[in-house]
């Protein structure tokens, strides 16, 4: 029997360069077993990723901000501090970075995405003043979100909705905001191209990076083996 999983998309179900890996749709349809989809994304990028897999929507979306099960979404994060932040951003001469594409933070309901090239320091400068925001970085953007929610607590409140142990699940990240699922899920790998924190987190460091990683973990629970990698 294979485990549930928990999976990270960005860095890790994606190639170096940030398009789905193919593979995704060789591995992930047959599996067994629950599969989350824990992203920063947007909810409904990961549920139609769960539809094209023809898996029932199980998903964490906007880093914990919006959890969605058994037909039912709820919406856990408060928008409001951080879309004044972003408004104090904006207002000291920020920019969000993303040009002429309003499709990043259209379908946002709790959190702010900007640019990975936006200014860092003013960022952070407006989201300490304000006090009620946390700035996560997950290396494809800086998310502007409540810290009373992560993706961890959304992956908890699914494996609650199932009648599964949160420890039964496996997970696969990339970044700062995969460490609360590191920490709620059984077992945590991390691809070799994660950040510190992740790799910190981590029970086990992959020796392949982005999906190759990924299809390193699958292949191996499917076989009852274990994934190749630094044991921490």
């Amino acid at each position: 029997m294979v485990p549930p999983l928990a999976l990270d998309i960005d860095g890790t179900l994606t190639t170096p360069d940030g398009r789905l890996d193919p593979r995704v749709f060789e591995l992930l349809p047959d599996w067994e077993a629950p599969v989350v989809l824990a992203t920063g994304k947007a909810f409904p990028y990961p549920v139609a990723l769960a539809g094209f897999l023809g898996h029932p929507a199980r998903v964490v979306a906007e880093n914990g901000g919006v959890v969605h099960v058994d037909d039912e979404t709820t919406v856990l994060g408060d928008p409001t501090a951080p879309r004044a932040v972003i408004e104090a951003f904006l207002e000291r001469g920020g920019d969000l970075g993303w040009g002429g594409d309003g499709t990043v933070n259209r379908w946002r309901e709790t959190e702010v995405a900007v640019a990975p090239d936006a200014d860092e320091a003013l960022l952070r400068e407006v989201a300490a003043a304000d006090g009620d925001v946390e700035v996560v970085d997950t290396g494809y953007a800086f998310h502007v979100k409540s810290p009373d929610v992560n993706k961890g607590e959304g992956l908890a409140r699914i494996a609650d909705s199932l009648g599964i142990d949160p420890t039964a699940f496996v997970t696969v990240g990339d970044s700062e905001n995969d460490v609360s699922t590191f920490e709620t899920a059984g077992t945590a790998y991390a691809v070799a191209n994660a950040d510190r924190t992740a790799t910190a987190a981590a029970d086990v460091v992959l020796e392949a990076t982005y999906m190759d990683g990924t299809v390193a973990v699958l292949e191996a629970l499917t076989a009852g083996e274990r994934p190749a990698g630094r044991r921490r």
